[in-house]
């Protein structure tokens, strides 16, 4: 299946900046209407189609979820975020708990391959 062509790093860090400017804090269009983490980013495949179009395992973050939760609607509401294994849908109810996971999770992932990337190039 075709992946994501888009880089990873690049990705996170977009997500990350997202994040730390407010961006899932309510729309101006749908107030009404809850944002979803991932889901409502440029980060999603699906991002701004009305319907999901594109298969979550075409998805740079599908590599972060668990096998066992891989087929479920939403894949990456289930990517353990933290050594306690809060997920973005075990955290939903209380935003600024999941914004603070996921922008520790996001730097940790743009850490690690950062790094792994600096020892594949020396």
């Amino acid at each position: 299946m075709a992946k994501d062509q888009r880089d990873l790093v690049e990705l996170l860090k977009t997500e990350l900046d997202f994040i730390e400017k407010g961006g899932y804090g309510r729309s101006v269009k749908t107030p009404w209407r809850p944002t979803s983490s991932f889901r409502d980013s440029l980060t999603c495949v699906n991002y701004a189609l009305p319907e999901k179009s594109h298969p979550c395992s075409e998805c740079h973050l599908i590599d972060f979820v668990p096998r066992d939760k891989q087929d479920e609607e939403v894949p990456c509401h289930s990517i353990p975020l933290n050594a306690s294994g809060d997920t973005v849908e075990s955290l939903e109810r209380n935003e600024p708990k999941l914004e603070a996971a996921l922008k520790e999770w996001m730097r940790e992932k743009i850490r690690e391959i950062e790094a792994e990337r600096a020892k594949k190039s020396a």
